[in-house]
């Protein structure tokens, strides 16, 4: 469905697959931009299509417009040398969330990171999703890929996104007042400090009315839990369905314990998961968990082809109460513990049945179904690093001071 869905509440939403279907809608809406871009992302990385979107902020800046980009200092290379001489020319604001300093990830605080990917242009337009400024063929440690990377982003018109612009600037001139203390620039981080308060002011003033779609936030000061427990809620009410398409997925207890319960009441719950080898944590960590949800009747499909890197979701889309999500959020405790993330959570037919057809048919087309027999009988090699990896992941929480 290539044209945009009115959700008929001020909002329409345009369900994006992959950077081949966002990277041209972003290029297009940054090339018209008059008054403001605002992009965020994990990993920015401009080989192969990447640089595309780099080029379409600098002409931005070119025409005088106010052009920010905020990327995490552990997803994100130190950018080439000759793009950063292009930015600084052009006027493109561009820094660095977290960097990681002489002690890297050894420090636990380190571990809080900036994994939503967001753009606002002209505080008209948003995209969200899983999708970094990264070429789908391209992974930065396994080089080029045979198959184009699974993940979806959506574009958005309507009143979340000054919410969206509003929750950027907030934490851009947070950052900025921090920069200006380290400088002894005062004034300059009072007013900063005064900018940020202001755009929290308005991030919290909730749009008038009930709408169909609203943009979920989770940082770790307010909102720490609030995607875990949308999803706990819309698994809970699920009467028919459930389909989650999750790269890293480790649930906590009560989002094991929701899916167990969902699938014994009589719901189909299939999930969709990351099937090829791409870090050994991630990977080996969250097979433990899979015996319990497959004796519960949960399937479980490892998707093959090249690296899975959704994370949406999709709840009774066939009914007359269908639930969607799509963005940043694993279901892993780096995401739903740590990690600054945005969702957007939808509850339209039409955008539901669009977000399914496309996972169904990738479970039929490129998954994998994993029988339980099969995996009780996994290699004893294979058990003993999925126990390491799992134990490693509990111990680095405990460091933490998290529970999960």
């Amino acid at each position: 469905m290539k044209q945009g869905i009115d959700l008929g509440d001020g909002h329409s939403v345009r369900l994006l697959q992959g950077a081949q279907e966002l990277f041209p809608a972003l290029i297009r809406a940054m090339d018209c931009a008059q008054v403001a871009i605002q992009l965020e992302t994990y990993i920015f990385d401009v080989t192969g299509s990447g640089a595309g979107v780099a080029a379409a902020l600098v002409r931005a800046a070119q025409r005088g417009v106010p052009t920010c980009v905020l990327v995490d200092g552990f997803g994100t290379a130190p950018a080439p040398a000759d793009w950063m001489a292009r930015f600084q020319q052009a006027g493109v604001h561009y820094r660095v969330y977290s960097p990681l300093g002489r002690f890297g990830l050894l420090l636990p605080q380190r571990w809080q990171r900036l994994h939503r990917k967001l753009c606002v242009v002209d505080r008209q337009i948003l995209f969200c999703g899983g999708i970094n400024v990264l070429d789908d063929f391209y992974d930065p440690n396994h080089g080029t890929l045979a198959a184009p990377r699974f993940d979806f982003a959506v574009q958005l018109r309507g009143r979340l996104v000054t919410q969206a612009s509003d929750t950027m600037e907030k934490l851009w001139q947070r950052m900025q007042a921090v920069s200006d203390i380290r400088h002894h620039h005062l004034s300059d981080a009072l007013r900063a400090l005064r900018a940020a308060s202001a755009a929290h002011r308005a991030a919290r003033q909730p749009p008038p009315g009930r709408m169909r779609a609203v943009l979920v936030l989770r940082d770790n000061v307010r909102h720490r839990a609030r995607i875990e427990k949308a999803y706990l809620r819309a698994i809970g009410l699920a009467r028919v369905e459930i389909i989650i398409a999750n790269a890293y997925f480790l649930p906590g207890r009560k989002l094991r314990r929701a899916l167990i319960l969902a699938a014994q009441r009589g719901v189909r719950v299939r999930l969709l998961l990351q099937g090829r080898y791409e870090y050994f944590m991630q990977y080996h960590a969250a097979r433990p968990v899979y015996g319990a949800l497959l004796a519960a009747g949960v399937e479980i499909h490892e998707y093959a082809p090249s690296f899975l890197h959704a994370k949406v979701a999709v709840i009774d889309a066939l009914t007359t109460h269908p639930w969607a999500t799509v963005g940043s959020s694993n279901l892993d405790p780096l995401s739903l513990l740590l990690a600054r993330e945005a969702n957007v959570m939808i509850e339209e037919a039409r955008f539901a049945q669009n977000l399914r057809q496309h996972l169904v048919r990738a479970m039929e087309s490129a998954g994998q179904l994993i029988a339980p027999a099969r995996y009780a009988l996994r290699p004893w090699r294979k058990r003993v690093l999925d126990w390491v990896a799992f134990g490693i992941m509990r111990a680095a929480l405990w460091v933490a001071g998290k529970n999960y």
